[in-house]
């Protein structure tokens, strides 16, 4: 008579248990970056906010705010992540303006400033990302 096969033998438990172990080293590390950069993101809503306020000032007086006041940006802290917007006027027509990040994302973001510049013409402001200290890895796609 034939014996019938009643579970999973041994060695293929431990090739699933190896097979969910390589998985897990994998994914670890990229969810903790995916979860790094949608923190940064709150970043990007606090300079989206100063960006729109520099940018009116400067379509109503064709000049750059002077200060961050003139300029009607919060420079407190905003959010869980972002400790503090700064605001600096570098001529007439350049302006540029930089996040300082909290240190609950990541260790490799901790105290590190995301900038962008803003550049006045007849049709605006154009805004590109400035040199930073904080990794590529976590900006947004447009900065990296």
């Amino acid at each position: 008579m034939k014996k019938v096969q009643q579970g999973f033998t041994l060695i293929e438990l431990m090739i699933v248990v190896a097979i969910i172990g390589i998985l897990a080293a994998v994914a670890i590390p990229a969810y903790t970056d995916y979860t790094a950069r949608a923190k940064v993101t709150e970043a990007v809503g606090a300079l989206a906010a100063a960006k729109t306020s520099v940018s009116e000032y400067y379509i109503s007086e064709a000049v750059m705010p002077a200060d961050a006041t003139a300029a009607g940006i919060n420079t407190g802290a905003l959010g869980s992540y972002v400790n503090g917007v700064a605001y600096t006027k570098t001529s007439d027509t350049v302006g540029v303006i930089e996040v300082t990040l909290t240190s609950g994302i990541t260790t490799d973001l901790n105290g590190k400033k995301f900038k962008m510049t803003g550049t006045g013409s007849a049709q605006g402001v154009a805004w590109v990302c400035a040199t930073t200290d904080a990794p590529a890895k976590y900006l947004p796609a447009s900065c990296r």
